[in-house]
């Protein structure tokens, strides 16, 4: 097992991109989490196994409506998850 962070940037906001990629990550058996980033990024987080992780990443490209122009990849410590979610509101922009 091992947990990787995917910081995806592109046409990935408001394109149902999210639930995509939790419906992915659901097939695959994979935990993590999803979140929109104020810099018009999307920030994933999942831990499964090496090579169903990899399976995982290419998939992301078949999202329907979604335009994927980077996407960095980087391992990080193990985190368990109990399954995968879409978080919300986890980044406050400042006022």
């Amino acid at each position: 097992m091992k947990t990787i962070e995917i910081r995806i940037s592109g046409r990935v906001q408001g394109v149902g991109f999210r639930a995509c990629v939790r419906k992915i990550a659901t097939d695959l058996g994979i935990g993590g989490e999803v979140m929109n980033l104020p810099d018009g990024k999307v920030l994933i987080t999942a831990t499964g196994e090496p090579v169903v992780l990899d399976k995982f990443a290419s998939m992301l490209y078949g999202c329907p409506r979604v335009i994927i122009r980077d996407l960095s990849l980087q391992e990080i410590p193990l985190v368990r998850f109990p399954e995968f979610t879409i978080q919300r509101g986890a980044y406050q922009y400042s006022t």
